[in-house]
């Protein structure tokens, strides 16, 4: 695949954060006008790794120039990433995607992340002017929950083997408190996500869910990762939108889970 408009990045950091799971730091230099719920291109070295992996934004510093971006371990070329120094260039595009809705009228803000789906949503919490209560669900160890301590009224942990929080899933989380936001925003796996939407609409709260797709270009030129978008009153009204350029951020009434 031929490299379009990618750029070089010095990496500030790069380490582990638990079991498979790293942050990197990438100076930029100008970060432009990134929005939470957007990811990068990450480029790999290894030639005969063409395709980038998309990393979603975790944080954004305009002032430093940076991006800070956690991944998880899914193959060979996230394994690269990891073997990487400070100081090192990274070949690099985005921001790409759309991202979350930053509402100034909400006042009571919901958000929802389940593993490698939580490290976008802190960046959205930071935006957000409203009273932010965060529920966040992991197998095992837990992400990031001293940073959104920071910027969110609660946060809350669930893990499914009880090792940090209630044991269970995120949305045991959920049904433990009458929460009743404004808005909700998640992001995470699609069972967690289906699960959220249809949560919301039972009781008529919008939400937004950013998509977790498997993507190759991340620029919406091999389509594969499309998801079902309704288009219409009718149920046969639907189209399949690209996760990658469309999304990944979509309107939780527009998903249509298989």
């Amino acid at each position: 695949m031929e490299k379009k408009n990618i750029n070089k990045a010095r990496i500030l950091k790069n380490e582990a954060l638990g079991p498979e799971i790293y942050q990197m730091v990438l100076e930029v230099g100008d970060t432009g006008e990134a929005v939470p719920g957007q990811f990068v291109n990450l480029y790999c070295k290894d030639g005969a790794r063409l395709l980038p992996r998309a990393i979603s934004i975790c944080e954004v510093d305009r002032k430093a120039g940076t991006f800070r971006l956690i991944y998880k371990v899914l193959g060979r070329g996230t394994e690269e990433f990891t073997q990487l120094k400070e100081n090192e260039e990274i070949d690099w595009l985005g921001p790409l995607g759309s991202g979350f809705t930053l509402n100034t009228e909400d006042r009571e803000i919901l958000l929802i992340g389940g593993g490698v789906g939580v490290p976008p949503l802190l960046e959205l919490a930071k935006r957000l002017t409203g009273k932010k209560r965060v529920l966040l669900g992991f197998e095992n160890e837990s992400i990031l929950t001293g940073d959104f301590s920071k910027v969110a009224a609660e946060v809350a942990v669930a893990t499914t083997s009880g090792t940090e929080g209630i044991k269970g899933t995120v949305m045991d989380l959920l049904e433990q408190k009458e929460y009743l936001p404004d808005r909700i925003y998640s992001c995470g796996p699609k069972g967690m996500l289906k699960a959220v939407k249809d949560w919301a609409r039972e009781r008529n709260i919008p939400a937004e869910l950013s998509m977790e797709e498997r993507m190759a270009c991340g620029i919406g030129a091999c389509l594969v990762c499309t998801c079902k978008i309704n288009e219409g009153p009718d149920p046969r009204d639907w189209n399949y939108q690209r996760v990658c350029k469309d999304g990944p951020v979509f309107n939780a009434e527009e998903v249509m889970f298989e």
